[in-house]
Order: C-alpha cells, then structure tokens, then sequence
C-alpha cells in the first residue's frame, strides 16, 4: 500500500483538461480545403469510399458525418488542395432540446451503449472515457449497465438486421425523456458499409436521433465535445 501511494504522489493529476487543442501527430480531423490550389478533378471525389466528397457550383462540399477520415481523398489530390485538420469538435445536434430534457441531465448523465452492429473501433474510444486521461465522471457522466437507469443511449455500429430489434427493444426501455447519440460514420450515416441485405442503414433509420459525433472512430474528446454540447456545459469552448 505504501509503494502505491508513493506511486501515485510521484505520477501526479494525468486528467486533460477538456479544453486541451493537443492532437496526436498522425491525427486526422475535419477535412481542410483551399480552393487557390483545386483544379476541380474531382478526382477526391471519386476516391472517397463512402461518397462524403462532392461539387456544387464549383465549390467542395464535405458531409463531416460520412466522412471516415480515412485520407484517400488528400492521398490522391496531385494539387494538395485537401488535407486533415486537427479540428475534432465536429459534433452535430439535429434540433435544440427541450427544457424538460435539460432540467433532468443538467448535473448529471447516465448513458447505455449499444452496439448494433461495429467493428469495435467506436467501442474502443468510448471506454477510453472512463480512463483517468479523461476522466467522464469528473463531468457527472457515466455508464449504466441497464438502459432502464439510462437518460442516453449511445449507438455504435451501422444497424444489422440481426440487431435491429434489440436496439428497438433497448430504446423502448431507456425511461423518457431520453436523449440517442450516433457515435461514428456508421452510425451516423450507414455510409461505411454500404449496402447489403444484412444492414438496415444508419441509426436514425430505426430510432430517433438527437446528436451526431463523426469520425471512423471519433477520439475520446470528440465523444466528450458532443456530450457536453447535449447538456449545454460547454461555456466558452463552445464552437459556433
């Protein structure tokens, strides 16, 4: 016990602040584009996988909730006029919630993962919240292991046939009012696996959805920007 408190002393507080910019090196984050450098190929069009990449009237347009950052698209431009950022905060709200809704989570969020159908990727991140570099109790913030204690359920993976009832069934059973989060390209757009007679698309095609966090995955303070940006807790950090 002795040899444990001395190594805690000496490790010291290793929690991020929230509003800490630093990425890792190899990060990709939202798409960065300079139209001085395009020629209009659009030859990042036609190398982007899940079809995120498009024109109009001459001007690149980026779903961020399809796009997997996979950096095909900045591989293939001969211009170099498409690169990553190291923007993560990319988190989307489908409509403003109520004031019900808000007066229930403010101090606190209990949230029920399901997974419907990922490749683990999501997952991975996502318990990575609870570590103490992030530290999502801090917040208030924190998993349950039955969606009857939940107020959010947050769903991972594009929807399988075979799991389309149970995420039904769990979204049935989470108390209302309740808040659905889509964490990751494929549950925000069903886009990454494309079709196929055993997928039934995106999460919002079989339940309600208030929250998209892009990313193939999206890190762990990529999840955090949307959880706070639900709860209205971001302050000044916010992103207009």
């Amino acid at each position: 016990m002795l040899n444990l408190l001395k190594k805690i002393i000496k490790t010291g507080c290793v929690t991020e602040a929230y509003h800490a910019d630093s990425v890792p090196p190899r990060f990709r984050g939202g798409m960065l584009w300079e139209p001085g450098r395009c020629q209009h190929c659009q030859s990042c069009r036609d190398a982007c996988p899940t079809g995120a990449i498009g024109f109009s009237d001459g001007m690149l347009t980026v779903d961020q909730q399809a796009c997997a950052f996979c950096g095909r698209c900045e591989a293939v431009c001969e211009h170099q006029a498409l690169s990553h950022g190291g923007e993560y905060q990319l988190a989307e709200m489908k409509s403003r919630l109520s004031g019900k809704i808000r007066s229930i989570v403010k101090r606190s969020l209990h949230i029920r993962h399901v997974d419907a159908g990922s490749c683990n990727g999501c997952d991975w991140e996502m318990a990575a919240l609870n570590n103490p570099i992030y530290d999502l109790q801090q917040y208030g913030i924190d998993f349950v292991p039955s969606p009857r204690h939940a107020d959010m359920l947050m769903i991972t993976g594009v929807v399988t046939r075979n799991l389309e009832q149970a995420l039904t069934l769990t979204y049935e059973a989470t108390p209302s009012p309740k808040l659905v989060m889509a964490v990751g390209a494929c549950a925000a757009t069903g886009k990454v696996f494309g079709k196929s007679y055993a997928i039934c698309g995106a999460a919002d095609t079989i339940v309600p959805v208030d929250i998209y966090v892009p990313g193939c995955p999206p890190r762990p303070a990529a999840l955090l920007y949307g959880l706070l940006l639900a709860l209205d807790r971001l302050g000044g950090n916010r992103k207009a």
